[in-house]
């Protein structure tokens, strides 16, 4: 934790906090954070009725990478439906939506938002980042189940 300026809210660098700054993300939004040695694992859920949200964070060798997904496999008449569905990316950007494989046998639908490890942070904005993140994964989630039947 390094302040920027004297009288300013402590800056925390990504690269050697990003731990502490999911868990006490995780804890201001009541949820519990499993914490494994390589990741962080949360069970989140932003709307009644919802979805509940697996969001995976752990880092590359350059970015804090939050993984998102309903944990719902894709049946095989599903894949070319869940290829339409990337419109999304095109139109929001954020979370990339794409088709991937959560140790198990069927591909999921996952939405996935990075940061520079470089870059520091205050507690609260890496909160509304990390929330803004489950927000913006809830509506693609909802969209894909209403748009695409997925």
């Amino acid at each position: 934790m390094t302040p920027e300026h004297t009288g300013y809210p402590p800056h925390f660098l990504l690269d050697t906090d990003w731990n502490g700054l999911v868990n006490r993300w995780a804890t201001g939004i009541g949820v519990p954070a499993h914490d494994a040695a390589t990741h962080i694992t949360l069970s989140v859920s932003r709307r009644p009725a919802a979805d509940r949200l697996q969001v995976h964070l752990t880092t590359s060798r350059r970015f804090l990478v939050a993984f998102m997904t309903t944990g719902r496999g894709l049946a095989p008449g599903e894949l070319a439906r869940a290829a339409a569905a990337n419109a999304w990316n095109i139109e929001q950007l954020i979370p990339t939506l794409s088709v991937w494989n959560v140790r198990g046998d069927r591909p999921h639908l996952g939405g996935v938002c990075t940061l520079p490890l470089s870059c520091r942070m205050t507690q609260p904005d890496f909160d509304a980042t990390a929330s803004g993140w489950v927000d913006q994964a809830a509506t693609m989630f909802t969209r894909c189940r209403e748009v695409f039947s997925l």
